[in-house]
């Protein structure tokens, strides 16, 4: 559906994107992630036709965008709805008429106008708010109205820009249900540009990681996270405050294992004292693993690994001697990387009209 291949922009001098090479399949969700000032929201635009490029190739549906002329660009931007971190809606208008204004633009026939403006209110949970001014909604409602908005005109493709970054954590979460609601309902494909963590994890199948308008990192996003290559492993490591001194390994839970009392038969086993750094359930998409982060005795760590090793689970050293000691760490299970292959392939299948 998309595909990206030895991308490069200028500013000018200035190379913002070198060599960007990525395909997307119809119906999947694709995060592009990055730091600010990565060329994230630059490789969006390239996409929809808003920013020229001057060295490779953006095919959207088999069309070149570079080659499209005024009525092929506006035809392509028809087929591609936008979601914008600010919400961008008219504040003089309610929320009927920020939904309705594409089809006004597009001149949609009149009597057809309201049935689709009341479906889109439905989809997104507003029909209540049909005749609210979107100054008196929370963020929260703000962004529902605009994402019927980006449904309006029915596109094949939805482009995420920085969608959740204004909001709060709960109403993030509520936000990516909602979207990917819409991909599974809709069969939508998705391109979420992000720099938070959590949105990529929970929505994402696969995803691009950009940093100075470099790919610094290709693949299937719960692959990159479990088994992180090393010019991932910093951004996924700021997410953590950790304890200097010690070694802080990162140990994960799957749902098979995570009734069990596996840290306290650890210390008592080993006779060891550690400190518990943190913790959390992560989602990635339909599952879901806990994650401990504990920090030990530099002399404890090759007990520790090898007991680990021994009961078959999963551990990240997060800082220490480098590749040496990182050599030793557990990759997930069998069963964990072939659940994930075979939600990627089924991805695939999707794209492919095999499903």
């Amino acid at each position: 559906m998309i595909s990206v291949t030895g991308l490069s922009k200028y500013y000018g001098d200035h190379l913002v994107l070198d060599n960007i090479n990525m395909t997307v399949v119809k119906g999947e969700v694709f995060g592009i992630v990055g730091h600010s000032g990565a060329g994230k929201s630059t490789l969006l635009r390239c996409l929809n036709g808003l920013e020229s490029y001057q060295d490779g190739s953006v095919r959207i549906a088999g069309r070149e965008v570079r080659d499209l002329d005024r009525p092929g660009l506006l035809d392509l931007r028809r087929g591609m709805g936008m979601i914008f971190q600010t919400f961008n809606l008219m504040n003089r208008k309610d929320v009927f008429e920020n939904v309705a204004f594409p089809l006004r633009v597009w001149k949609t026939p009149a009597r057809d106008i309201e049935p689709r403006v009341m479906e889109l209110l439905d989809l997104v949970g507003l029909t209540d708010k049909r005749n609210a001014r979107v100054q008196n909604l929370s963020g929260g409602q703000k962004q529902r109205v605009g994402i019927a908005r980006a449904l309006a005109l029915g596109p094949e493709i939805l482009l995420c820009d920085e969608a959740t970054s204004a909001l709060d954590p709960k109403t993030t979460t509520s936000i990516l249900e909602l979207l990917e609601n819409i991909n599974q309902r809709l069969n939508i494909t998705m391109i979420v540009v992000t720099h938070q963590m959590e949105v990529v994890k929970r929505l994402c199948h696969r995803m691009l990681l950009l940093d100075g308008g470099v790919s610094q990192v290709l693949g299937v996003t719960e692959e990159l996270f479990l088994l992180p290559p090393e010019n991932f492993r910093k951004l996924i490591e700021e997410e953590y405050t950790l304890i200097p001194g010690g070694v802080n390994v990162r140990l994960m839970f799957p749902r098979e294992i995570s009734q069990d009392a596996v840290i306290t038969r650890m210390a008592r086993e080993l006779d060891i004292d550690f400190s518990i750094v943190g913790g959390k359930l992560e989602r990635y998409l339909d599952d879901v693993f806990g994650f401990l982060i504990i920090n030990i005795p530099v002399a404890s760590l090759p007990a520790v690994r090898d007991y680990l090793s021994r009961i078959d689970m999963h551990y990240q050293i997060l800082d220490g001697s480098g590749a040496t000691e990182r050599q030793h760490e557990r990759a997930p299970g069998a069963a964990i990387m072939e659940g994930i292959r075979t939600r990627k392939s089924a991805i695939i299948r999707k794209g492919l009209g095999r499903e």
